[in-house]
């Protein structure tokens, strides 16, 4: 299977909704008025001054279109990403010449009545240069190159998992048959859905079947030694998160927490949402002297990877190690299809 490049992955305008994209976009533009205050300056006393003065129409002008662009969310990512950027810039002039206008009426100042070919350039440049920066951030948080490598790394560790799943289904096929046909079900789905195109977020309760699956094939080979506490009563099974989010985190449980001791361990799942979040909260013993040690970097830096590039600051993943037991705590935004 080739390896997938940037160029795989579609080119979509920033989410206007999000805080984290908010708040660069914010700081962006109060950074470049400030560049802007700093090059027009005759002395440097007189850049706090400009910057100010910048700032009063500036500031106005970029939170209408910030809200204009929110409201049009549903609207723009029917849009193919050339319209979608032609219709930003379009957005961004009109806001920028209303709020001017406005604004002359409120103060009695004429000269804002002015919207002229600088103020169209002004415009265009410093909305291009925000769009170019998240073109630029996604393709480098897109996680090609990051799954690049974590199929690397799969190369070689699923061979061993597909070796033990087909040996312990052999030991099934006289004395349990349905039991070794259901198993081979289940590692035909996970394969499926490793194999899949996964750029786009998924319902939390298939992910939720999909380790489920995995999770029963692991018994096989583990045995008593592998105990499941599914906390789900409080789960939002309608919530969209990246694929293979939680899945890649029970794995990491199974192979850092249960392989390596000889007493039976318990995985905890905690799945829940609170106060317009979802948390994902997966823990397993935590073997101090085990052998599986520093082996899930890449993983983990895949996940938070996929995390910024859908939601950016409003999603974290944070691990600690707690009464013997290593938690990873996902935290995302709680967004269904309809919404």
């Amino acid at each position: 299977m080739p390896k997938p490049t940037a160029s795989d992955y579609p080119t979509q305008l920033p989410d206007f909704c999000n805080l984290g994209v908010t708040l660069r976009i914010l700081v962006g533009v109060e950074g470049l008025t400030l560049a802007a205050a700093w090059l027009r300056a005759d002395a440097l006393d007189g850049v706090w001054r400009l910057f100010v003065e910048q700032s009063v129409v500036v500031q106005p002008a970029l939170l209408v279109m910030l809200a204009v662009l929110c409201l049009g969310k549903p609207w723009l990512v029917r849009l193919s990403y050339k319209k979608g950027v032609v219709a930003v810039l379009l957005l961004a002039l009109v806001c920028h010449a209303a709020v001017k206008g406005m604004m002359a009426r409120l103060f009695a100042d004429t000269a804002l009545y002015v919207f002229g070919l600088r103020d169209v350039i002004n415009v265009i440049l410093v909305t291009g240069m925000l769009l170019g920066y998240f073109y630029l951030r996604g393709r480098a948080l897109s996680p090609a190159l990051s799954e690049a490598r974590l199929q690397a790394l799969q190369a070689r560790i699923r061979p061993h998992f597909l070796f033990n799943s087909l040996n312990a289904v052999l030991s099934l096929v006289r004395s349990e048959p349905r039991r070794a046909e259901r198993a081979l079900e289940n590692l035909a789905d996970l394969f499926r859905v490793l194999m899949a195109d996964n750029r786009q977020l998924v319902p939390l309760a298939s992910e939720v079947a999909l380790c489920k699956q995995y999770l029963e094939l692991e018994a096989l080979r583990l045995g008593e030694r592998l105990q499941v506490a599914w906390h789900i009563d409080k789960m939002p099974g309608d919530a969209l998160i990246p694929p293979l989010i939680l899945q890649p985190l029970v794995e990491n449980a199974v192979y850092h927490g249960i392989e390596p001791a000889s007493q039976p361990g318990e995985i905890s799942i905690n799945l829940y949402s609170s106060d317009g979040q979802v948390h994902l909260v997966i823990s397993n013993p935590y073997q101090r002297e085990g052998r599986h040690h520093g082996g899930n970097k890449m993983a983990m830096g895949n996940i938070k990877n996929r995390l910024m590039l859908h939601f950016d600051v409003e999603a974290s993943l944070k691990t600690q190690v707690r009464d013997a037991a290593y938690q990873v705590h996902i935290t995302l935004p709680y967004r269904t299809a309809a919404k």
